[in-house]
């Protein structure tokens, strides 16, 4: 009965992205949906979602840690990046905040949505949440600086008129952005690889699993292939809904950012509940790496591609935040570091990130 369930769960994990992308060479470039055809890529996206989740731990099992994590977070980035440059590109000059709002989206949705969220399914789980200070340290401090510099920064600006970068600046921001995401990827898989590993209850590195056998290389290397394929599949037909997503938006009145809050909840959804996986069998420190990975990621691969690409799109690309979402990011800032500081945590961190992140849809909802 097991052997059949495994095979069952086998087989919908290869159709079912499959199947995205077939579904997404029919509905790519429409605009205008029947319900019934939204109705049926909204399935279908979860399901690639929950796929995604199921190939990325594959894969996260065979290299081990924190190669899984960091796989999964640049994969989804990568994609994530291009959905963005797309909308831009059809959008006008309705889309110029488009970028800034999806990735502080991202940063909001990561550092206290899911971080929030893994601390407390931990620490109710285990008692406390327990993981290395020195990477998850290293981790925050690099988002800090990726998100000041980014995000911050064009707001006080005065080469330019509004929260835009020049072009002298919009280049020394990307290649900032790539120069220190490089150095964080170099330090978290070669130097200082050991600070990224899960620890457990005494403090001591875990470097391997041992619930079940490594896949083989072939597995994880199908694996690879169908998480590409169910990625470009999410990000994809997320991108075919965004027009029934701005619709909606519209209808009720709210600000056009809640629509970059809906694709980064939509695109970040493979990571959180992998992240919450983790969270369940007490490696705090994978989800953490998920979770500030898919932030770091997120600022340090598409402030460059958006510099790149403003090189033809027309229109202005604004980057500055707001005063609102400057406190929330300066608060957020400066609660991880407390979270970070001790190595453990326990239920009620958890419910200060989780706070933060309704204050922050609240705003969203209620500029």
């Amino acid at each position: 009965m097991i052997t059949r369930l495994r095979s069952l769960t086998n087989r919908w994990t290869t159709f079912v992205p499959v199947l995205a992308g077939v579904l997404l060479v029919f509905t790519w470039g429409r605009k205008d949906l029947p319900a019934v055809v939204v109705a049926l890529v909204t399935l279908v996206l979860a399901g690639a979602v929950l796929a995604a989740v199921h190939h990325a731990e594959v894969i996260a099992h065979r290299v081990g840690e924190p190669f899984g994590s960091l796989v999964l977070a640049v994969a989804v980035t990568i994609i994530e990046v291009a959905l963005i440059v797309t909308l831009m590109a059809d959008g006008g000059d309705k889309s110029s905040t488009l970028a800034r709002d999806t990735v502080f989206a991202a940063v909001m949705i990561t550092c206290n949505g899911i971080v929030g969220l893994v601390l407390i399914v931990a620490s109710l789980r285990h008692g406390t949440a327990v993981f290395n200070p020195e990477g998850t340290g290293a981790a925050l401090a690099t988002v800090a600086t990726l998100a000041t510099l980014s995000l911050v920064l064009p707001t006080f600006t005065t080469s330019k008129p509004g929260p835009e970068f020049s072009g002298a600046q919009l280049t020394f921001a990307a290649l900032s952005s790539l120069a220190l995401y490089g150095l964080f990827v170099a330090t978290q898989t070669v130097r200082h690889r050991d600070y990224f590993l899960p620890v457990s209850r005494l403090g001591e590195a875990i470097t391997k699993d041992h619930h079940a056998d490594a896949p083989s290389a072939r597995t994880a290397l199908t694996s690879l292939g169908l998480l590409g394929l169910a990625l470009i599949g999410v990000v994809g037909l997320a991108k075919g809904v965004s027009p029934t997503i701005e619709s909606g938006v519209e209808a009720a009145g709210l600000h056009h950012a809640v629509v970059g809050v809906i694709i980064a909840l939509l695109v970040l959804l493979p990571e959180t509940i992998a992240a919450l996986r983790s969270a369940r069998r007490d490696r705090v420190q994978t989800s953490l790496n998920l979770a500030l990975g898919s932030a770091m990621a997120s600022i340090g691969l598409t402030i460059p591609a958006v510099a790149l690409a403003s090189i033809w799109l027309s229109g202005p690309l604004v980057l500055g935040l707001g005063s609102t979402h400057m406190v929330l990011l300066a608060l957020t800032v400066v609660v991880s570091s407390l979270t970070v500081v001790p190595g453990r945590a326990t239920p009620l961190q958890g419910g200060v990130h989780l706070v933060l992140f309704a204050a922050y849809l609240e705003l969203a909802i209620n500029p």
